[in-house]
């Protein structure tokens, strides 16, 4: 009953493959986060293999909060210049982007530079945004 459904209704196909798409995408992500050893986890250890994992989507989690925050502050930016930011457009951004991570590069922690807090960092306003119906 499921395909037959799936075969005659065009908008019920049109959501799966959006969602699809986004778990794909997702997934593609984790692929790229876990480099080390083609993303084989080598451990027959079951404890071990549970870290890995774990460790695993804190990176992911991590870096997607990152881009999150660093999206919202661009919009906040386009905003406070007067650009019109479109719905559409925001909802079509996706925070699995890693062209601008350096796997293998120089990374300099500094702890006296102490970050805003997320709150103040990502608040977008709803006027901001052009909505479309």
């Amino acid at each position: 009953m499921f395909l037959l459904e799936y075969i005659s209704n065009v908008r019920m196909r049109s959501e799966i493959n959006a969602i699809t798409n986004i778990v794909e995408m997702y997934h593609a992500f984790l692929d790229w986060v876990f480099f080390g050893k083609e993303g084989a986890i080598t451990e027959n250890d079951p404890i071990e293999q549970e870290k890995r994992l774990k460790y695993l989507d804190l990176v992911a989690s991590a870096v997607i909060l990152q881009n999150t925050v660093d999206m919202s502050l661009a919009i906040q930016t386009l905003a406070a210049q007067g650009e019109v930011i479109h719905q559409r457009h925001v909802a079509a951004l996706s925070p699995y982007v890693n062209r601008h991570i350096k796997r293998y590069g120089d990374y300099v922690v500094n702890l006296r530079n102490i970050p805003q807090p997320l709150e103040v960092a990502i608040s977008l306003p709803p006027e901001i945004f052009e909505t479309y119906i």
